[in-house]
């Protein structure tokens, strides 16, 4: 029994290391043939030769064969993606293409896989968002299927993303506070992370600033108890400054951006640092504005303008002046610009220059409709002042504006006390009234009173005790 049991083991042992052989010598045409398809310069060239690498008939998984058709997929989707074939990238990963390959991969090699491929996919296309949504559902059903659920919690993080920037606010909402429940209960702290941040931006879209807050605190809480990359903290640091520059506090949120951008600059992401420039820029241009509107009284507002429009140049100067330098930085230049001037022609000559640059974000078109508001006073306020009664056709004639509107606000900012004065609607004129001095006796004549009723009072109440004692 005991000769037996050895020419039984003899075999096995003797054909192992042959195997292992002939599988790293049948990886070198793979190797090569992959070589081959990725040396062609058309996009459209690849995909057949790619597709037939990895439906190949042969089962050769072992490592190196692995990481072969692992490379074979990467350059599979951006093939896709540059050839503009999306509907065939929806399918790829869920189809019949990759299906044999996942089968014969673990489980942390398809996850892997799966993200590297989403994440290409979407910055190879990022305006594809139907598409980019599209392949995060076919994931995530074939993630269902499979039972693999921390692969499923990945790709809805990325669709509730998707969703936020397709401004489908409300099922990104739904998908975020569903995944938040599992999230909490396993503690995965870096997907929360990532979660919160997404929560954050979407309460941010639907203007529930409150919200956003507890949100992006939720993040940062469970960011300080791991390590987080540089880019996921760029995107942290960035969304505070949003939220501090919905707030009005400008110089916070400047420093937040600061910091963000100074993240990605290192990163070399310069997709992503531009807006983080921009934002810099806007937060100097409102906080000069806002400091210069609220001492316009002393005379010395063009001591302050033009000093944060040397803030503004200060900060495309130099090394980053040339590395960022484009039509995103000159749209910002040219606001800053207008609003030292306090030139509100300028400035929507400036709005209709660049639309594309100044209204597709939408942090700078809230703030620019704010800052063209606060120009538009400051012009109305600098109109008026010399006059005690004008007609308000004269005033909209100066400010080159449609009657209806400048009434319009005429009316608004004397309700908001910004001036003294009242609207003869039947004459169509403004009569301004002067700011008088306060009266320093009336003042002191109500604090009189108000000592002589306490006073009173207190007398009143003795008078009932001593009353309820004689009873």
């Amino acid at each position: 029994m005991a000769e037996d049991k050895m020419e039984v083991d003899q075999p096995t042992v003797a054909t192992t290391p042959p195997a292992v052989e002939d599988e790293e010598e049948d990886c070198t045409d793979l190797a090569e043939l992959l070589d081959s398809i990725n040396d062609k310069e058309s996009a459209g060239d690849k995909i057949p030769g790619l597709t037939a690498l990895l439906n190949e008939p042969t089962n050769r998984y072992g490592p190196t064969a692995s990481a072969l058709k692992e490379r074979a997929v990467y350059s599979l989707a951006r093939a896709y993606c540059e050839d503009n074939r999306h509907d065939e990238v929806v399918t790829l990963l869920t189809g019949k293409t990759c299906a044999n390959f996942f089968e014969n991969v673990t489980k942390a090699k398809t996850a892997k896989v799966v993200r590297a491929v989403l994440d290409a996919v979407c910055s190879l296309a990022p305006d594809q968002l139907d598409m980019q949504s599209q392949i995060c559902r076919n994931i995530i059903d074939w993630c269902k299927a499979e039972k693999r659920s921390f692969l499923r919690q990945r790709v809805e993080s990325k669709l509730a993303f998707v969703l936020f920037q397709q401004d489908k606010y409300g099922e990104a909402l739904t998908l975020v506070d569903n995944l938040l429940v599992e999230l909490k209960k396993l503690d995965d702290k870096q997907l929360l992370v990532e979660v919160h941040l997404v929560e954050s931006k979407v309460h941010h879209g639907l203007r529930n600033v409150a919200k956003s807050k507890a949100a992006l605190t939720a993040s940062r809480t469970n960011a300080n108890a791991i390590y987080v990359a540089p880019a996921l903290q760029s995107q942290i640091d960035l969304m505070s400054g949003v939220l501090h520059c919905e707030e009005g506090d400008y110089d916070t949120a400047h420093s937040y951006f600061l910091e963000a951008f100074e993240q990605l600059d290192q990163l070399d992401d310069q997709e992503k640092a531009v807006p983080c420039l921009k934002y810099m820029m806007l937060c100097k241009i409102l906080d000069g504005l806002s400091k210069a509107l609220g001492i316009s009284s002393t005379g010395a507002t063009g001591i302050r303008s033009d000093r944060n429009e040397a803030d503004i140049s200060g900060m495309i100067t130099g090394k980053r002046g040339v590395k960022y330098a484009g039509s995103d930085v000159e749209a910002m230049s040219a606001i800053a610009a207008a609003a030292s001037k306090r030139s509100l022609k300028e400035y929507e000559a400036v709005l209709s220059k660049y639309p594309h640059e100044l209204q597709d974000d939408l942090l700078i078109k809230h703030h620019l409709g704010t800052l063209q508001e606060q120009l538009l006073e400051s012009n109305l306020i600098r109109i008026i002042e010399p006059y005690s009664c004008v007609e308000i056709d004269h005033v909209a004639t100066l400010i080159e504006m449609p009657l209806a509107v400048v009434e319009k606000k005429l009316s608004q900012m004397i309700l908001d006390g910004k001036f003294n004065g009242i609207l003869d609607q039947g004459k169509g004129q403004l009569i301004v009234y002067e700011d008088g001095d306060t009266d320093k006796a009336m003042e002191k004549g109500l604090k009189v009173i108000d000592n002589m009723d306490k006073v009173v009072t207190s007398l009143f109440a003795r008078s009932q005790n001593l009353r309820s004692i004689q009873v």
